[in-house]
C-alpha cells in the first residue's frame, strides 16, 4: 500500500492492459507491467499504464533479467513509500490449455509452465492478493514444475503458494460478473493469510448479475455502409472483406448459417481448377447471423473474419466492429488503442484513417479477443480495495469491544451491533456475536473462522437445476450464510433453512442478517428449534455447517429417548447425532466435524454408516478451525445416496492434497480411517504383526500424590520424557517424580510394578519408542503400559524399530497426521506391532 493509501499492482501477461486498466480505474498505482510483443505494450503506453517507463517491461517472463527487472521496479516504489505490492495479476498465455485444443504434447506442456513462473513472481514479491486468470481447464490442466514433475496447474498454485495465502479456484462465466459477453473463465485468487479472519478470495471475486442481450449492449450504435467508417466514432467501422462472401451471409435471419443456404453457391465455398469446392463445415457457430436477443457469445481472437466463430452481426452484412467489440468486453471508451484522442482520430481524413487502420487494426482484434474483461477486472480491483481498506478488528480491538459486555447482556449486545459505531463488516460483528454468546460453552457454539469455511465452499457441489434447498443445522451467528448466498448465487431460487436452539442467537442473528445483501434468488427461513428434535419432512440438497461438540447432558428425558433412535448407540456426541440425523435427509452433507470421529473408538459404528457412502472429501484443519479451542478438526464432505469412489483429502497444516481411494483409506483390516495411507505405510504395515498389544493408562497418579525426592520405600513414576528419543529410561533433572510405596498400593497402576512382561512407551508423542518394564517403578498418565495380548517377548531389534524414522513416520500416517489427540488407546494400539522375524 503506498503512503497516499492508494494501492499497487504488478500485472504479468498484460499483453495490451485491456483487463488491467480497470486497477487503474480503480486509482491503482501500476509498478510494472511485463508483455513479450512490443506493439501491444504501445497500447499500454498510450493509456499512461505505469508512472515510470520503466515499469513497462517487454521481455520473457521465463528469462531472469525479465523478473530481476520487475524486482527493481518494486525496489524503486519501496523506496518511495510502498511497503509491498498489494496485487499481481498474472493472465499467461493459454494455448496447449483451451479445452479446443486437445491434442496437447510436451511443448504445450512447457507453454503451460509459464504460470509456473507466475508463480515464482509471486513468491519473490509476497503480495497481499494475487489473481490467475485463464480459460475453464486452468487448474486441471498440467505443467512442468522446475524440479521436472508434471502436476495440475490449480494443484501446483496450491502447493507453492498455500502455506503464506488462503487460495480459491472458481470457473465462472464473466458475463455473469462484468462481461457483456460469455466468457467461461477459472480465476485462482489468493489473499495473504495474515487477513485469513478478515478477508477470503470469495469476497475478492465480483458480484453476480444478470447477462445481458446482444441488444442490450450494441444495438444503440449506427447502422454502416460497406467500408464506412463513422464519422463521429474512428472505432466504429464496416470491416471488408471478399466482396463475393457478400451473398453468403446477405439473406440470412438470425440464427442461420450460411452452410444452411439450399443454393451452393451462396455455401462457403472455393474455386479448384474451375471446379465448385464446398468449405467442410467444422464449427457450426462459422458464418452464423447472431441473434438479437441471446446473450453475446464469446469473443475470439479472430473476430476480424466471417468465417470465424460468433462474428457476424444480427442484420448487417460485416463482422463487429472494434467499438462493438469494445462494448461486449466492457473495455470503456476512455480506453486508447493509438497514442491519440477519439476527437482527433475522428478529424483525420478516410486515407489517413484507413491508414492507422491498416497498421492497427488486427492487432487491436486480437487483444479484445485475448483480453480480460475490463469491467471484470475493475469489479475486483473494487473488492480487493475495500477488504483492504475497510474496518477490520485486529485482536486487541476485539477483546476492548467483548469487554464492553457481560456474557448475559444479550439485549445490550444487540443494541451495539444495530448501531454498529465502528462501522465493522459483517464479518468482525460475526466474530464479536459469537464471543459475547453467553451460552456458548453450554450450546458448544464456536466462532467458525472465515478462512475455514471459503475451504469448505470450494468443495461444495454445483446444482445443474433451477431451484435447491439448503439446510444449516447450528447457524449461530450464521458465518455460512454470505458464502452461500455468494457460492449459489447463479442459482434461480435458493431456500435457506437455518436452525438454532438459543432464542437470544436467534434474535441476534436476525440483526445480522439486516446488514446483508441478501439476494433475489435466496430465501432464508430462521428457526428456533433444537436440530435433533426437529420434524424434517423433505429432503435437502444439501446440509452445511458446524454442529456443536459437546456430549449430550442426559438432563432432558425426552431428548434422550429420541437419540436412542441414533445408530451409534456407543456415543453421546451431539455432532455426531448431527451427523447421522443430516446423512437421512440430505443428498450432500458438509460439517464441521471433530477430527477423532475418524478414530476414537466410540465412533466405529458411524464410520461403518460412511462406509457404504460417498466420501467425497475431508478437510483436515488441525488445530487451525477454532481460535482457543485446543482440537483439531475437519470437514467431511459426504453423499449419502452415491457409491463410494475417491476421496479428496487435504492437510492445511502441511498444505498437502491427495486423491485416495475411499476403499483404500477405510480399509477395514485396519480399526479405523487412514486418510493419508500410502505405498511407504503399506511397506511397513506388512513388516509388522498388528493387534498384538492390549494398553493401559494410569489417571489416580498425580502431583498431589507424588514428590520430587526420593526416599526407600518410593517408587520412581515414569514419565513420557524419562523414557529419551533413543528408547533408553532416564532421569531428568527437575523433571522426576516419586511415590511412597504404600499410596501406589491403592492405584490401578500398582499391579505392573514389577512385572517384567509389559513395556512401556510415552503417551501423547509424535516419536514412539518402547522399553521394557523397569524395577521399581511405575507409570503414571503420561506412559501406556503395552500388555502382550499372548505370550511373547519382544526382541532387541523388535523394540528398537519403533525409535525408527521409518517406523516414526508410519506411525505419523497411521495417527492421521494429528498433533492433539494422540493418546495410546485401545484402539491406536493396533498399530504398536511386532516386528515379524524374518
Amino acid at each position: 500500500m503506498f503512503r497516499d493509501k492508494k494501492l499497487t499492482y504488478i500485472t504479468l501477461f498484460s499483453s495490451g492492459g485491456v483487463g488491467c486498466y480497470g486497477f487503474k480505474m480503480e486509482g491503482y498505482h501500476c509498478v510494472a507491467t511485463n508483455e513479450i510483443i512490443p506493439k501491444r505494450m504501445e497500447i499500454q503506453k498510450a493509456n499512461n499504464i505505469c508512472q515510470y517507463d520503466s515499469g513497462y517491461i517487454v521481455g520473457d517472463i521465463s528469462e531472469s533479467d525479465t523478473k530481476e527487472k520487475i524486482y527493481a521496479e518494486m525496489r524503486r516504489w519501496k523506496s518511495k513509500g510502498n511497503d509491498r505490492v498489494d496485487v499481481v495479476l498474472a493472465t499467461p498465455p493459454c494455448q496447449g490449455i483451451s479445452v479446443i485444443n486437445h491434442k496437447k504434447n510436451s511443448e504445450e506442456i512447457n507453454r503451460n509452465s509459464l504460470v509456473v513462473e507466475s508463480i515464482a513472481v509471486v513468491k519473490h514479491i509476497k503480495p497481499r492478493v494475487f489473481v490467475f486468470e485463464n480459460v475453464m481447464a486452468f487448474q486441471k490442466t498440467q505443467c512442468t514444475t522446475p524440479d521436472g514433475r508434471i502436476i495440475p496447474i490449480g494443484d501446483y498454485v496450491k502447493e507453492s503458494l498455500g502455506q503464506d495465502y488462503i487460495i480459491s479456484g472458481r470457473i465462472i462465466n464473466l458475463m455473469n460478473y462484468g462481461s457483456n459477453s460469455s466468457r467461461t473463465r477459472t480465476l485462482m485468487v489468493g489473499v495473504d493469510k495474515t487477513y485469513r479472519n478478515s478477508i477470503t478470495p470469495y469476497d475478492i471475486l465480483p458480484h453476480y448479475q444478470k447477462e445481458k442481450t446482444l441488444r442490450d449492449v450494441i444495438s444503440k450504435f449506427p447502422s454502416l455502409e460497406w467500408g464506412e467508417i463513422c464519422s463521429d466514432d474512428f472505432y466504429h467501422a464496416f470491416r471488408t472483406y471478399n466482396p463475393k462472401m457478400r451473398d453468403w451471409i446477405h439473406g440470412l435471419k438470425e440464427g442461420q448459417s450460411a452452410f444452411d443456404n439450399p443454393d451452393p453457391h451462396k455455401r462457403p465455398h472455393r474455386i479448384d481448377d474451375g471446379k465448385h469446392v464446398e468449405n467442410i463445415r467444422k464449427n457450426r457457430d462459422k458464418y452464423t447471423r447472431q441473434r438479437w436477443d441471446r446473450f453475446v457469445q464469446c469473443i475470439h481472437t479472430r473476430n476480424d473474419q466471417l468465417a470465424a466463430q460468433n462474428t457476424v452481426h444480427p442484420v448487417e452484412d460485416r463482422v463487429y466492429s472494434i467499438r462493438e467489440l469494445m462494448e461486449m468486453m466492457t473495455i470503456p471508451s476512455s480506453f486508447k488503442w493509438v497514442d491519440k484522442e477519439i476527437e482527433e482520430l475522428n478529424r483525420l481524413s478516410n486515407d489517413a484513417k484507413r491508414l492507422l487502420y491498416k497498421n492497427h487494426e488486427l492487432t487491436i482484434r486480437q487483444c479484445i479477443g485475448e483480453a480480460v474483461p475490463t469491467e471484470s477486472m475493475r469489479r475486483i480491483a473494487e473488492n480487493i480495495k475495500i477488504c483492504l481498506l475497510k474496518n477490520h478488528l485486529d485482536p486487541s480491538s476485539l477483546n476492548r469491544v467483548i469487554s464492553q459486555f457481560d456474557l448475559d447482556q444479550r439485549a445490550k449486545l444487540r443494541i451495539f451491533l444495530k448501531a454498529n459505531p465502528l462501522n465493522l463488516d459483517v464479518s468482525a460483528l460475526m466474530r464479536i456475536t459469537e464471543l459475547c454468546n453467553a451460552k456458548r460453552e453450554e450450546n458448544a457454539a464456536f466462532y467458525t473462522n472465515k478462512f475455514i469455511v471459503n475451504e469448505i465452499m470450494g468443495k461444495l457441489p454445483d446444482f445443474n437445476k433451477d431451484e435447491i434447498r439448503i439446510l444449516e443445522p447450528s447457524v449461530g451467528a450464521g458465518n455460512f450464510i454470505p458464502f452461500l448466498i455468494k457460492r449459489y448465487e447463479n442459482v434461480s431460487r435458493v431456500t435457506l433453512d437455518v436452525v438454532d436452539i438459543d432464542e437470544d442467537s436467534i434474535e441476534t442473528l436476525k440483526l445480522i442478517l439486516e446488514k446483508i445483501a441478501i439476494p433475489n434468488n435466496f430465501t432464508i427461513n430462521i428457526i428456533c428449534h433444537d436440530f435433533l428434535l426437529m420434524d424434517i419432512t423433505s429432503r435437502y440438497d444439501l446440509v452445511v455447517g458446524n454442529p456443536p461438540f459437546s456430549k449430550l447432558d442426559g438432563k432432558s428425558k425426552e431428548k434422550a429417548k429420541y437419540l436412542k433412535q441414533n445408530i451409534n448407540q456407543e456415543t453421546a456426541n451431539l455432532s455426531e447425532m448431527f451427523l447421522e440425523k443430516c446423512l437421512k435427509y440430505s443428498d450432500c452433507v458438509a460439517l464441521v466435524l471433530n477430527k477423532t470421529l475418524l478414530s476414537n473408538h466410540e465412533f466405529k459404528v458411524t464410520r461403518d454408516i460412511l462406509r457404504s457412502m460417498k466420501l467425497d472429501s475431508i478437510i483436515d484443519f488441525g488445530r487451525h478451525g477454532f481460535t482457543g479451542v485446543s482440537i483439531e478438526t475437519m470437514c467431511l464432505i459426504v453423499y449419502p445416496k452415491q457409491k463410494p469412489t475417491n476421496t479428496f483429502v487435504y492437510s492445511m497444516k502441511y498444505n498437502k492434497s491427495y486423491n485416495q481411494r475411499q476403499e483404500y483409506i477405510t480399509d477395514s483390516r485396519f480399526p479405523y480411517f487412514i486418510i493419508y495411507r500410502n505405498e511407504e505405510f503399506d511397506k511397513v504395515a506388512k513388516k509388522l504383526e498388528f493387534d498384538v498389544f492390549d494398553v493401559f493408562r494410569d489417571r489416580q497418579i498425580t502431583k498431589a500424590n507424588t514428590t520430587t525426592k526420593s526416599t526407600g520405600k518410593s517408587l520412581w513414576v515414569i514419565k513420557g520424557k524419562n523414557i529419551n528419543d533413543s528408547g533408553e529410561l532416564s532421569h531428568v533433572r527437575g523433571y522426576d517424580m516419586y511415590i511412597h510405596e504404600k499410596t501406589a498400593e491403592n492405584t490401578s497402576a500398582f499391579k505392573y510394578v514389577n512385572d517384567n512382561s509389559v513395556y512401556l512407551t510415552p503417551n501423547m508423542t509424535y516419536n514412539p519408542r518402547v522399553i521394557e518394564n523397569h524395577p521399581n517403578t511405575i507409570t503414571d498418565g503420561s506412559t501406556a503400559v503395552l500388555i502382550p495380548k499372548y505370550g511373547f517377548k519382544l526382541t532387541r531389534q523388535q523394540m528398537a524399530y519403533f525409535s525408527t524414522d521409518e517406523y516414526r513416520q508410519f506411525y505419523a500416517i497411521a495417527r492421521n497426521l494429528s498433533t492433539q489427540s494422540i493418546n495410546v488407546d485401545k484402539t491406536s494400539v493396533f498399530f504398536y506391532g511386532k516386528l515379524k522375524e524374518k
